[in-house]
């Protein structure tokens, strides 16, 4: 499971963009963590939550009407915790021009129904002969 992709793609629309016609920060942020938390959740099997966002990078601009897909995978995991890397590309439909625009990461953390951090599943090591 560590190192598998999981993606969503969607396409910027005016409702999500700034004066400049750029897709608003908030929103990116926004999809970033709902892909983390897909990724950290199908992973666990168990409610997660967001414990941080970290070293988030707007590369480049996204515009409207362009494409985006969100590729998240586990780089990291933990006891009660999973770290989950977010790259967001923008696609021209009418070019195919591709960018990656931002990064980041995202620690999640398994809870319990108390509400308090419970463990996740230990990814298998392989044997070495």
């Amino acid at each position: 499971m560590i190192g598998e992709e999981t993606r969503i793609v969607e396409i910027v629309f005016p409702t999500n963009t700034n004066s400049y016609g750029t897709l608003f920060g908030g929103h990116a942020l926004s999809l970033m963590d709902r892909l983390a938390f897909i990724v950290a959740s199908r992973y666990a099997r168990k409610t997660v939550v967001t414990a941080s966002s970290e070293k988030i990078e707007f590369r480049t601009p996204v515009k409207e009407g362009d494409l985006i897909e969100l590729v998240g995978r586990i780089v990291r995991v933990g006891n009660t915790s999973i770290t989950v890397d977010i790259d967001m590309y923008s696609e021209n439909l009418l070019t195919g021009e591709r960018k990656l625009s931002t990064t980041g990461e995202f620690v999640m953390v398994a809870v319990g129904e108390d509400g308090r951090p419970t463990p996740v599943p230990q990814p298998v090591t392989a044997l070495s002969s």
